[in-house]
């Protein structure tokens, strides 16, 4: 899949993506939203995650147990304590990552902010 064409952020998409801020909980689009295809990323259109690996949560914001391999880069946190989630392509902030929760067999919680993705529908994708 090639990079896509992507609109110019707003101001809001901007202070998450850009600035590292965090969407408030259960606001986003995709928090509830579980349609077959793909999410990319916002700023880039690169893919992030398929959509099999979402799981709902309760926390609020996207759930993924899993990332398309090399899509997405893990950085220690300026807080210290959690581990950001950036896209691999572009830098982007998408949200943090967590081990250990048991809400999967993988046992791994991708916690993303929905207007850091975008998603297709598998039927555009073909």
């Amino acid at each position: 899949m090639t990079d896509r064409k992507m609109e110019p952020l707003t101001a809001e998409e901007k202070k998450v993506i850009k600035q590292k801020a965090t969407e408030t909980p259960f606001s986003g689009k995709y928090n509830d939203f579980f349609e077959r295809g793909i999410y990319i990323c916002r700023q880039c259109g690169r893919p992030l995650f398929k959509s099999d690996s979402k799981f709902r949560s309760g926390c609020g914001w996207p759930s993924f147990d899993e990332a398309i391999e090399g899509a997405v880069n893990e950085l220690p946190d300026a807080d210290g304590y959690r581990t950001e989630i950036q896209c691999a392509a572009c830098g982007a902030h998408l949200g943090h990552v967590f081990r250990g929760e048991k809400f999967t067999e993988k046992n791994t919680w991708h916690c993303v902010n929905s207007i850091s993705m975008r998603f297709i529908p598998d039927e555009q994708e073909k």
